[in-house]
């Protein structure tokens, strides 16, 4: 729809002479370059915010791991390695963004005029992205807590911090089949 503006506006020029002309030139040749500006941004928002969630959830699980460690240490406990399947969980969500991310990169050199459904699918897809790791950190923070105290249940966290990972890969699936519709008739 852009694009056939810029197509009409484009014919008037040509009928009002050759300064409208290259205007019109110019202005076909900086949308392209809006549209493929915004895809990209839509692009890089998804790892963006998926990363920024990532951060702070690997933080609070690692924080919590580290304080675990300090407790079986203070009681002369062995130190759980296992709390660093806890502490590194929420970094997957951050390969998801990448993977929806290249999703949408494929996607935009066909269909340019589209960059309104890529900046919604990475804005929103890498929010609901961050924001799962961000619980999922909070989740394996208490995880690393509880199984430090007495090394039982390793199997039933685990459980439980998949629970949120579904929420991101339900996120990263829907952004893919979203972006996929694009050109297809539907979008």
């Amino acid at each position: 729809m852009i694009l056939e503006m810029a197509a009409q506006a484009a014919a008037t020029a040509a009928a009002a002479g050759p300064d409208a002309q290259q205007a019109a030139v110019y202005t076909q040749e900086h949308m392209k370059y809006f549209f493929q500006a915004m895809t990209y941004a839509g692009a890089f928002a998804t790892i963006g915010f998926a990363a920024v969630g990532a951060s702070y959830g690997c933080g609070v699980a690692s924080a919590s791991a580290v304080g675990a460690w300090k407790k079986c240490y203070s009681q002369n406990k062995p130190a759980p390695f296992q709390l660093l399947v806890f502490a590194g969980a929420p970094l997957s969500q951050v390969i998801y963004g990448m993977i929806v991310m290249f999703v949408i990169l494929g996607k935009a050199s066909a269909t340019q005029a589209a960059w309104m459904v890529y900046v919604t699918v990475g804005v929103v897809g890498g929010i609901a992205l961050g924001m799962s790791s961000i619980w999922q950190g909070i989740v394996c923070a208490a995880a690393c807590d509880a199984f430090a105290e007495n090394g039982k249940g390793f199997t039933n966290q685990l459980m439980v911090v998949g629970m949120v990972e579904t929420i991101a890969i339900f996120v990263m699936a829907f952004s893919i089949v979203l972006v996929g519709q694009v050109g297809a008739g539907i979008l």
